[in-house]
């Protein structure tokens, strides 16, 4: 028995509980991440002597009367610097990294559970992981967070709980989170991992990067109950690495598909990396069946890949590709394609059941960053293949009716701003002649204006004389032509031929006249040639015989040249205050040039008969017939030498006309709307007083507009002013000399062209400001694609133009026209035929349903009168899937291909197609 004080035990658990409660709470801060800090009281104003005093102490300072001795006190003062020297052990089970934590309603703590309770857009911040629900409860004890949602009055849910750690993010209906060893379990549960998106019913997580979850979705729908899945009872995640599951079988629309895979991969790791490529089964009646696009990717190292893909068919066809890719950034980036084709078609003739071609094409494109070696610049854009090779391109008629390729190698670089050098090699080829020319290496070197009477430095309005410019361009090609089928290095070196060319332009400024500029020039010229051409008539068999002389010859020229121009200008606004237009506005800019050039180039000339349209000459006895004025230097590289004397006159007239016009919807500039009526319209022509004949030369015609911001028209045409011989002749008579008037009294027409086109879609600013964002980011991540990848890319949606249908756009279309002809010898020099090309483009496409689009593109021949290309398509949007159908039933292939495929690029593979063609 005790004989104490007996202790109320109500006062006592109450005394027990205030001090808990004060200790537990002294380093709490709801709804603050900081920890605030608490000084000295400034109303304690007795001084501690046994501490220095400090060097800003506003109190005053005494004077000591006693002896200063020695300090014996440590220099730093563990008070003042606030280090604390007490070493105190942290208990084994506290956090490593404090714990942040903040709710908008309130926050409940539960003292003897060690419990706290967050309320209303609650959030959690624990190193790395960030956690949001509607409410979190933390257990202190157990180092727990569980976080779940609530619903409204109308069952809405509020404040899904959300956590995101590393690089991984899941919504889940709850979530349970241990602090210490990084484990949870989560119910419900959808993570998103690059484009796939997993729906476990639990999900636990072992560590910040591995996952396991139970009767699992794999897609791509982002809907709460997607279109498609892939369900597995159990599966194993790695953060933006890869999934593996068990047995795994696909549904749609909730409806399981009896399809079961004894196991499922899904690589997760977004950029590139290594695996097969599968193929699209395709079928043909002169190629068989066949498996298309077959092959591999092989990522090397971050700078190079390489993917090799394959066409198989079942006729003893094949196709096989070889792309390399490289890449430095800020410095290259190139791409390589090797291409050969081994075709073996079946035929309809019984004499022969397959004909076979072997074809090849070499692509290359390479580019340099201008910032990786500023002054110098390389790039490369190669496009070399056999002249059939196009034309055995299977489901791509654009580049089936491609007939002409090009290439082209560029070295250059900058000394200054004065001096610069540059090397290229060409090469060009036409599919249908088969003509191959190579033009390599080709230099030039050029040298900027300079004015060496000009002062280094100088003040005031500079003298006439010192605006006298000096520049020099100099260039030297080699050229080679041949046809395909006669390839060899001793045909290369027969047709070699190498030229020169170097010119220098003097130029001087002269002072304005009032409106007129005047400027004078002359120029030299000088051409060096690695042959010469003869041409002579045979008089037995009536027909005109070449032959080449090799070595070296030269010819110059020059001319001395004054120009004046200047511009008028001429408005007319009598329109009223109520039309719609209020002015218009004329500007003529006449020039006039007065140039002298000897006759340097005679000697490079000569008469020749090319016909015998004359007769038998009774005396001679010779047939006799035109004279064709050639010379020794046709076919060069630089072309022949200018013949004669010219002394004379240029002139020419352009033109514009605008228009202003009173704008309802645009009140900026007084409502004032300025419209180009026509962009330019004009002639230029000369008049040489000191040829003996045909001093007038041909009138040169252009005008260009484009109406209403829309319509582009293009039109050119050469009038020449002489009449022409029973045979198309040129004679040297004027045509207005004939004495009636008609419509060719003024000149004939002897080539022209026209281009219009036009382009209108419906507008869409939502999506079009969304596309420049999307464009912007790719740009900062580098991810802009070359030219030629862009063109890669075009190609395939040309040829599969249902697969990139825009829905957002409700209409489109484009349409273009144009027309050339011109009229040119005949090959035989009998007189001259007239040649003409016509042809109409079309592309459009509209909604036929919010969902539906139907589109179509073509080509018609109007010379031919035939429809060279007609492709037609359906689209179907279908959410996370789409449907596409493509048909051409006119062209070199007529294909049919259905296709239903996910959007996704990830499961982009994954898709039904059928595909047909029949090659003509």
């Amino acid at each position: 028995m005790m004989n104490g004080r007996k202790n109320n035990l109500k006062d006592g658990s109450a005394l027990i509980l205030s001090i808990w409660l004060l200790l537990l709470t002294s380093n709490i801060w709801a709804n603050y991440f900081y920890t605030p800090h608490f000084y000295k009281s400034l109303t304690q104003n007795n001084q501690d002597t046994t501490k220095p005093v400090r060097p800003l102490d506003t109190i005053p300072k005494k004077l000591d009367s006693l002896p200063r001795i020695a300090d014996t006190i440590p220099s730093k003062d563990t008070v003042i610097n606030k280090t604390d020297t007490v070493n105190v052990p942290a208990s084994e089970d506290s956090l490593d990294a404090p714990v942040a934590y903040k709710a908008s309603d309130s926050m409940v703590l539960s003292v003897p559970e060690k419990k706290i309770t967050l309320f209303s857009k609650a959030n959690i911040k624990y190193k790395d992981m960030d956690l949001s629900a509607d409410s979190i409860e933390m257990d202190n004890a157990k180092q727990t967070v569980t976080a779940t949602y609530r619903k409204d009055t109308a069952g809405k849910i509020i404040g899904k709980p959300v956590m995101v750690q590393s690089d991984s993010k899941m919504n889940s209906d709850v979530i349970r989170y241990n602090f210490k060893s990084q484990k949870g379990i989560t119910e419900n549960t959808m993570t998103i991992q690059g484009e796939m998106l997993v729906i476990g019913e639990k999900v636990k997580k072992i560590n910040d990067k591995d996952y396991y979850a139970y009767r699992s979705q794999f897609t791509t729908c982002n809907l709460d109950t997607p279109h498609f899945a892939f369900r597995a009872n159990k599966m194993k995640m790695v953060s933006q690495k890869l999934a593996v599951s068990g047995p795994i079988h696909p549904e749609f629309e909730g409806v399981p598909v009896p399809i079961y895979l004894p196991f499922g991969f899904f690589p997760l790791s977004q950029g590139r990396h290594s695996g097969i490529l599968p193929p699209q089964f395709a079928q043909s009646e002169q190629f068989g069946l066949g498996l298309e696009g077959l092959g591999y990717y092989k990522v090397l190292n971050e700078y190079f890949d390489v993917t090799l893909r394959s066409n198989l068919y079942s006729y003893g066809g094949y196709s096989l590709f070889l792309t390399p890719t490289y890449r430095k950034r800020y410095r290259y980036n190139g791409t390589m394609n090797l291409s050969y084709q081994y075709t073996r078609m079946l035929q309809n003739a019984s004499e022969q059941e397959f004909q076979t071609y072997k074809t090849y094409s070499i692509n290359w494109s390479h580019s340099v960053d201008s910032r990786a070696r500023p002054g110098q610049s390389f790039s490369a854009n190669v496009n070399i293949a056999s002249t059939k090779y196009n034309q055995l391109v299977t489901n791509n008629p654009t580049v089936n009716f491609t007939n002409t390729l090009s290439s082209s190698i560029s070295y250059s670089k900058t000394w200054g701003s004065r001096f610069n050098l540059t090397a290229t090699a060409n090469h060009s080829q036409n599919n249908q002649t088969q003509d191959i020319q190579l033009s390599l290496p080709n230099l030039s070197f050029t040298v900027n204006t300079f004015y060496p009477l000009q002062k280094k430095e100088f003040t005031g309005t500079p003298k006439w004389y010192e605006k006298l410019g000096i520049g020099l361009n100099t260039t030297a090609a080699n050229q080679m032509n041949f046809k395909e089928k006669d390839f060899s290095v001793r045909t290369l070196l027969d047709t070699l031929q190498w030229g020169a060319q170097h010119s220098i332009p003097i130029q001087l400024s002269l002072p304005s006249l009032g409106p007129i500029q005047i400027s004078p020039g002359i120029s030299y010229q000088e051409k060096w040639y690695s042959r010469k051409l003869t041409r002579s008539w045979d008089t037995v068999n009536y027909k005109v015989d070449t032959s080449v002389t090799k070595g070296l010859y030269r010819a110059s020229d020059v001319s001395f040249s004054l120009g004046i121009n200047t511009a008028m200008y001429g408005m007319f606004d009598k329109f009223g205050k109520k039309s719609p237009i209020a002015a218009i506005r004329h500007v003529i800019r006449p020039n006039v040039s007065f140039s002298y050039k000897p006759d340097l180039g005679a000697k490079h000339y000569y008469n020749l008969q090319v016909d015998t349209a004359f007769g038998k000459n009774q005396v001679t006895g010779r047939y006799e017939g035109h004279q064709q004025r050639f010379s020794y230097f046709d076919g060069s590289i630089y072309g022949p030498p200018s013949e004669g004397v010219f002394g004379g006159i240029g002139f020419g007239i352009d033109n514009n006309i605008e228009a202003k016009v009173r704008s309802k919807k645009d009140t900026a500039n007084g409502g004032m709307k300025k419209v180009r009526l026509i962009d330019g319209f004009g002639f230029t022509s000369s008049y040489n007083f000191i040829a003996d004949s045909f001093k007038l030369a041909p009138f040169s015609l252009y005008i260009r507009s484009t109406l209403f911001d829309k319509i582009n028209i293009t039109a050119g045409a050469t009038l020449d002013p002489y009449r022409t011989d029973s045979m198309g002749f040129r004679i040297n008579r004027y045509t207005w000399q004939s004495g009636a008037f008609g419509k060719t009294s003024i000149g004939r027409i002897t080539n022209g062209n026209i281009a219009i086109s036009t382009s209108f879609q419906s507008q869409n600013t939502k999506d079009k400001k969304a596309a420049q964002a999307k464009e912007a980011a790719l740009r900062e991540q580098g991810g802009v694609l070359t030219a030629e990848e862009q063109q890669a890319q075009l190609a395939y949606a040309r040829a599969n133009p249902a697969e990139f249908a825009d829905f957002n756009v409700p209409w489109s279309l484009s349409l273009s026209y144009s027309l050339s002809f011109s009229r040119t010898i005949k090959t035989d020099f009998t007189g001259w035929q007239t040649q003409t090309f016509s042809n109409l483009s079309w592309n459009g496409d509209f909604n036929l349903t919010p969902k539906w689009k139907f589109g179509m593109n073509g080509y018609y021949d109007i010379k031919s009168s035939n429809i060279q290309q007609f492709t037609m398509y359906i689209s179907r949007e279908m959410h996370c899937w789409q449907l596409s159908i493509n048909v051409t039933p006119v062209g070199l292939y007529r294909t049919f291909n259905f296709t239903i495929s996910p959007k996704s690029g990830i499961l982009r593979d994954l898709r039904l197609n059928r595909t047909r063609y029949f090659y003509q």
